[in-house]
Formats: C-alpha cells, sequence, structure tokens
C-alpha cells in the first residue's frame, strides 16, 4: 500500500512504511508498525526480514552446484536389445535435431539452459542491486523479480519428460527407458532456484531508494 504526495510538479510516491503500516507477507493484511501478529492468519509480522539475503545467496549457491553435475551426467538412459545409450540435456536436444524435432529440441534447451541460467543471472543480480545502486529502475526491478518467481513452475519440464518417458517406454527386455542421474540434480537444482527466489524480500528493492532520498535529503 502506497501513497502519493504531490509539491508542485514533484511527485513522491510514499511507502508503506513511511505511511507507518505493514503488510503480512502470507495474506497480505494491512497492519499498523510493530504489530506481532497477523489477527488473520497469525503469521509473525517482520517489516523487513534481515537474514534474507543470505537465505537466498546460500540456496542459489546450492542451485549453481547441482546444476552442474544435471549437465554432465546422463539425463536420459535408453536401453534396446542391442545398444544402451546415454544422453545429457544437451546431448538429447542435439539428437532430436539430427532426428528432425527441432521444435521440441528448443523447448528442452529454453527450460533446461537458457531458462535455468537466466534465473541464475536475475536473482544474483536482484541480491546485489539491494545493496549497491543499479541503473535499473526499482519498477523494472519489481518485474524482473515476479518474472523470475512465475517462471519457476515450468523449470521442470526436463523432469517430466523424464518421467513421461519411463512410464511409457518399458518393453520389458525389448527396450526400457529410465531416468539418469542428471534428474535428480536438475530437480535439486530447480527446487533451491526456487526456494532462493522465494526468500528473497522483494521490499528491499524500494529500500534502497528511501535510503537514497534520505541521504540527499540530508545533503
Amino acid at each position: 500500500m502506497v501513497g502519493m504526495e504531490i509539491t508542485g510538479q514533484n511527485q513522491h510516491i510514499l511507502s508503506a512504511r513511511e505511511l507507518g503500516v505493514v503488510a503480512c507477507t502470507r495474506c497480505t493484511k494491512v497492519w499498523p508498525v510493530g504489530t506481532d501478529a497477523c489477527g488473520r492468519c497469525g503469521s509473525t509480522i517482520v517489516a523487513r526480514d534481515d537474514k534474507s539475503l543470505q537465505r537466498v545467496w546460500a540456496l542459489w549457491l546450492m542451485g549453481v552446484i547441482c546444476y552442474i553435475p544435471a549437465n554432465i551426467y546422463p539425463m536420459l538412459q535408453t536401453r534396446t536389445l542391442v545398444q544402451v545409450s546415454e544422453d545429457t540435456i544437451v546431448g538429447g536436444a542435439v539428437e532430436l535435431i539430427h532426428h528432425g524435432a527441432i521444435g521440441i529440441a528448443l523447448v528442452i534447451l529454453v527450460a533446461s539452459v537458457v531458462i535455468p541460467l537466466g534465473k541464475f543471472l536475475a536473482i544474483g543480480f536482484l541480491a546485489l542491486s539491494v545493496k549497491r545502486p543499479s541503473s535499473v529502475s526499482n519498477h523494472h526491478r519489481q518485474v524482473l523479480y515476479e518474472v523470475v518467481e512465475y517462471i519457476g513452475r515450468w523449470s521442470m519440464i526436463d523432469i517430466f519428460v523424464v518421467a513421461i518417458l519411463s512410464s511409457l517406454v518399458q518393453l520389458n527386455t525389448l527396450a526400457a527407458v529410465n531416468p539418469g542421474r542428471a534428474s535428480l540434480f536438475f530437480a535439486l537444482s530447480v527446487i533451491f532456484t526456487m526456494l532462493s527466489a522465494k526468500a528473497f524480500d522483494s521490499r528491499m528493492i524500494w529500500d534502497v531508494q528511501a535510503k537514497q532520498a534520505g541521504a540527499g535529503s540530508h545533503d
């Protein structure tokens, strides 16, 4: 909840903290500053989570660590009467391209490579931007955070594909498709990244502007 103060030609957007209110992060009910617990859902109300960035970086680092073996180890193991083949994420996409399934290969590359790397970069940038000045506006950073949270649910597409193939292609001794070691690491990487984004307190984005405005008023 924000207010607007208009002085001459200048417009100053008041934050909830400046208005003396704080919102419950669980049910979004607004309460006066100093309220200990939400009267609607019972959650503890905190104006800012001081340990938010510590959790963000810890979970972010775990996601990065798990993402490395997820791309090194095979994601899918295909066994037939004559051979056993193992494909990594990128190797499987290349194999699909060779078989003419370019659309499916692009979907897998985007969901398994482009989006995870983009999320790592976005979360890292947001965590750094709340501690130092940034040329990116607060509004754009807030939008970036919301996009990262929204697309997180689609990052498991590789795991879904492996699970579907494993359940459908089980012809006993003729052919079988099983998940590779990379599937576990990829799932863990996605989970840690989603938790890292969830741990980020987006209200800190707007605190930077308030601190800069306060410092400017004392100059």
